[in-house]
């Protein structure tokens, strides 16, 4: 038999990759193809055409930035490996490079995690925002090195400005909907285990 808690983590983990592959579908659909055609001159119709093709968040990547914030033991490193290289693969990326550092970014979080939770809010969305903004210089970076073509610096700037603005929610649903809060200090789960 499982104990709660262990059935509570392989939970939260088969979750996160269902959301994962729930975003990637629909990351896949070919919306803004799909727009103009349909659009013959109403200007509604060609706003909306407009705003398909802008880059939209990265909500897999406000998930797990949110979930190791919160409860860093519900999301392993490998775990988070795993999908973001299928993503890779999937969004034909450079397989590993996005991978690497959303990792190495993930593992920064949960190395400090005794520190932040603490962070009020407001702290918390700066650092995470930090880092978000440090993933899209270093991508770019290490594009640049090898003389890879990349999209413009504008373009990848809006889908970070979104994915920002999309963490508190992103957060809030976490919390109201799943029930995923920062353990407090010394804070301890029903079989006397340190969160």
């Amino acid at each position: 038999m499982i104990d709660g808690a262990t059935r509570e983590i392989w939970l939260h983990r088969v979750l996160f990759v269902v959301l994962a592959l729930v975003f990637l579908f629909f990351r896949l659909l070919p919306i803004a193809e799909a727009m103009p055609a349909a659009c013959a001159g109403d200007g509604w119709c060609r706003a909306l055409a407009w705003l398909s093709r802008m880059p939209g968040p990265d909500l897999l990547l406000c998930i797990v930035f949110a979930w190791t914030m919160r409860r860093p033991d519900y999301l392993p490193a490998l775990l988070i490996a795993a999908v973001v290289l299928l993503e890779d693969l999937i969004l034909l990326r450079p397989p590993g490079l996005w991978t690497a550092l959303v990792v190495i970014a993930t593992e920064f979080i949960r190395s400090r995690v005794a520190l932040t939770r603490e962070l009020n809010f407001g702290v918390e969305w700066l650092l995470v925002s930090a880092i978000m903004v440090g993933l899209l210089v270093l991508y770019r970076i290490a594009f640049g090195l090898v003389l890879l073509p990349q999209p413009p610096f504008g373009f990848a700037m809006v889908q970070v400005i979104w994915s920002i603005l999309c963490y508190p929610l992103v957060v809030f649903l976490s919390r109201v909907v799943l029930d995923l809060y920062k353990p407090g200090m010394g804070e301890v789960d029903a079989y006397g285990r340190r969160l």
